[in-house]
């Protein structure tokens, strides 16, 4: 599971909201409508919660129409945000949007909608009781921008269709500008019919739609790129699309009940229906079919399907049909085809690489990586390239051939290389560090170091076997959670919450969620002597006191017993006979950490 994901479950844990989180998806799951939302979205947990989820998203520090970032939420009490973002919501109007043009791959430029940091929270609030209500009427074989499911979990289902079917006639439909061409109107349906029947809600996502976008104007169809709630109301277009596809086939209704689901596909076979499995990453999907007049068939069918139900045109040019046993078609960023098993074997396997765009554009980042480090060889810039490489290397791992691509993309680059090892930037090491060991253990490729740092090797990689996940997973069960997401140790879910609501002075938003990150981090233990802390003889102490300059910021603040706090704070403790029993109780070690404390806050050290 990625950091993201179990930071996010985390966060519902610290305000206690997966419980009712979970609620809802079950509810949906079980066909019930939703009436009285909105009370939920503006609930001061489900503030808070946001808040901490937005906060470290990198677009947290881009600035709106209106010039603010999260250090102007950062700034405010809780309860100043809370009244604020309630009063905002009762007569919704939001700011406007800043319109940002990202470079394509292909030269184009692809617009990105950015809101306030003041729309993005709230539309972080809608998202989060949302989520859980849709995923519960999602189609499994939707993979894109949905929890705990990526590009990987749907290459993993192509390769499954390719190894373990006859289906190798693949289906590409391509949906002209699907974000700006998304019809308001049918959405806010689409969103009924699942099950959101709060017309308070509904009406404030229709006025998020609507949002204005600076130098355009009002836009009268689309969902913005760069809104938080974007991608979820766009697979709740194309959920549609899903379900009609799949009833086709793999959920068809049959007369008789099957226990097995081969046994449903032998008698679905034996029926005149064309067989076809979808998957989809947000607009970007692929139907797999048995033969080249079904795949025709199903291509004007849905071409049709989109255009008379949704509104959507389509690309003639770039829609086509690919019998994968002779030609390889590409889907997120990895092209694959159908290749004959080993001599005296049946039956078909994948054979995958990299796109020649992804290979280029790799080739691309590298190469400029090298050049920046030839250039001003930093420490800092050998960190950003190792990352770079590795974060490269995860993606494209799930390719079979991934190994001959980078080694390809290492002798485009060698000249780069030589370069960087004549200028000595670069030196030839067989030093290893855990990175090395954990990623590159068995590689006898040359390993070169530069300021003190390994290089990564970027033509070490190999196909990382991946299988399918479980259709019905979601992060709303207690159980599926158990498989990936560990309980927070030391530390448990009643404990945060009442440390969250303990009576203390009210702060800034950035003190009271670092204040929780910290007691969670500390498991729970004094930051002196590290005993175990309840909830009511927990403090949290600012190292550098705000008076004196110091912030609210993570590294500047420490959980300690309230008991010890006056020992920081009092010039000579020693001549209080309460105080100076304590002492007598400390070790060497908490004398040492009360000494830095107290240092810290300019009074002398004890001996």
């Amino acid at each position: 599971m990625t950091d993201l994901m179990i930071q996010k479950l985390r966060n519902n844990e610290y305000f206690g909201m997966q419980d009712r989180l979970d609620n809802l998806y079950e509810e949906s799951a079980n066909g019930r409508y939703f009436k009285n939302l909105y009370d939920f979205i503006v609930s001061e947990e489900n503030i808070r919660l946001a808040y901490r989820n937005i906060k470290s998203n990198t677009g947290s520090k881009t600035k709106g129409t209106n010039g603010h970032t999260i250090k102007h939420l950062q700034r405010m009490d809780i309860n100043k945000l809370v009244a604020i973002t309630r009063k905002r919501l009762k007569y919704y109007e939001p700011h406007s949007v800043k319109r940002v043009l990202i470079p394509k791959p292909n030269g184009d430029k692809r617009p990105l909608g950015i809101p306030t940091i003041e729309d993005r929270l709230i539309q972080q609030m809608f998202l989060q009781i949302l989520e859980p209500i849709v995923e519960a009427k999602f189609n499994s074989n939707s993979f894109g921008f949905r929890p705990k499911r990526s590009t990987h979990d749907a290459l993993a289902r192509c390769y499954h269709l390719v190894n373990h079917s006859f289906n190798h006639y693949v289906v590409d439909v391509d949906i002209k500008g699907f974000f700006d061409n998304v019809n308001h109107t049918k959405l806010l349906k689409q969103l009924w019919t699942i099950g959101i029947r709060d017309k308070k809600v509904l009406s404030i996502i229709k006025k998020m739609l609507k949002a204005e976008v600076k130098g355009i104007g009002v836009p009268e169809k689309g969902t913005p790129q760069g809104g938080i709630l974007s991608p979820l109301l766009a697979n709740v277009v194309l959920n549609e699309l899903d379900w009609w596809i799949s009833n086709q086939w793999e959920t068809k209704p049959t007369k008789i009940s099957y226990k097995l689901k081969r046994n449903k596909t032998d008698a679905l076979k034996k029926t005149k229906l064309k067989p076809m499995y979808l998957v989809r990453y947000a607009d970007d999907f692929k139907i797999f079919t048995n033969s080249y007049n079904n795949a025709k068939k199903i291509k004007i069918a849905v071409e049709k399907w989109l255009q008379e139900r949704l509104g959507l045109e389509t690309s003639k040019e770039k829609s086509k049909i690919t019998n994968i046993r002779k030609n390889g078609t590409d889907f997120l960023g990895v092209r694959f085809r159908a290749v004959k098993k080993g001599t005296g074997k049946t039956g078909y396997i994948v054979n995958s690489k990299m796109c020649p765009k992804s290979k280029n554009k790799v080739e691309e980042v590298i190469r400029h990586k090298l050049v920046k480090i030839r250039k001003s060889p930093t420490p800092e810039k050998i960190m950003m390239y190792n990352a770079n490489i590795l974060g490269m290397q995860n993606y494209y791992k799930i390719a079979t051939r991934v190994s001959q691509d980078f080694n390809d993309i290492r002798h485009r680059v060698h000249k780069n290389i030589k370069s960087l090892l004549y200028r000595n930037i670069f030196n030839f090491t067989q030093e290893k560090n855990k990175v090395i060991e954990k990623f590159y253990t068995g590689y006898r490729c040359p390993r070169f170091k530069s300021n003190g740092i390994l290089v990564y090797p970027m033509e070490a990689v190999k196909h990382d076997i991946r299988g399918q996940r479980k259709p019905e997973f979601t992060i709303y069960n207690a159980k599926d959670r158990k498989a990936i997401h560990k309980e927070i140790k030391n530390v448990s879910v009643t404990e945060i919450e009442m440390f969250r609501k303990g009576t203390y002075k009210s702060k800034s938003v950035k003190y009271e969620d670092n204040r929780l990150s910290k007691y969670v981090a500390q498991k729970g233990c004094c930051g002196i002597t590290g005993e175990r802390l309840t909830p009511f003889n927990a403090i949290c102490h600012h190292k550098k006191p705000t008076a004196q300059g110091g912030t609210d910021d993570y590294d500047n603040l420490i959980i300690i017993k309230k008991d010890y706090h006056m020992l920081i704070h009092n010039n000579n403790p020693t001549t209080n006979p309460k105080y100076k029993a304590i002492l007598e109780t400390f070790d060497l070690k908490a004398i040492k950490n009360l000494n830095q404390l107290r240092t810290e806050v300019g009074n002398p050290k004890l001996s």
